[in-house]
């Protein structure tokens, strides 16, 4: 069994490469996707998170509000660290049991995972892929994507470790620097 991690930084492309890898006909477990269940109503950490923010971080139909969510763990340093005890200990359960539910049944499989450097998932992986782009363009990128401001974006990058030191960690880099077109054309030759 085969198994290749993806990571990057937020708005770098990870997307993008992970749709490839499925096209090619690959299994890829999306580690936001798996948070955004364990968030939804009801869910390990619904439950969790406001029991310990508040229902200040729900919606009027009940649901997290994503962005008062978010808003709350930027806010300060303490609000990140207890975030982080809240959610990693669950997100890391849960993508074991993935990980080892695909594994049953693949040769081969990906597992996208944006902080997969940052909380330790390096030994999982028989290979590391990285999307790479300059801060600069992330920047911009995320300002543009999410209708940040700029301090609003590089406080979100602040959190995560920087692409250039992500670079030491991969097996494979995959610059995304350039424009999409270019970007999916190296990603076809896979």
């Amino acid at each position: 069994m085969t198994i290749i991690g993806i990571t990057g930084g937020i708005a770098s492309g990870k997307s993008t490469l992970v749709k490839q890898v499925r096209q090619a006909g690959y299994q890829v477990i999306d580690a936001d996707q798996v948070v955004h269940d364990l968030q939804a109503k009801g869910g390990r950490l619904y439950e969790a998170l406001v029991k310990n923010f508040g229902p200040d971080i729900l919606a009027e139909d009940g649901n997290l509000d994503r962005p008062k969510l978010s808003a709350m763990i930027f806010s300060s340093p303490e609000n990140r660290d207890l975030s982080a005890k809240i959610q990693n200990q669950i997100i890391h359960q849960e993508l074991e049991k993935a990980k080892a539910s695909l594994g049953a049944t693949e040769i081969t499989f990906f597992m996208d995972i944006p902080l997969l450097i940052e909380l330790g998932y390096q030994d999982w992986f028989d290979a590391i892929w990285l999307v790479y782009v300059p801060k600069d363009i992330q920047v911009s990128r995320l300002m543009a994507r999410n209708n940040y401001s700029e301090e609003e974006a590089l406080v979100r990058l602040a959190s995560q470790i920087p692409l250039e030191d992500k670079k030491l960690f991969a097996d494979r880099i995959f610059d995304n620097s350039g424009d999409l077109p270019a970007f999916i054309s190296k990603l076809i030759r896979l």
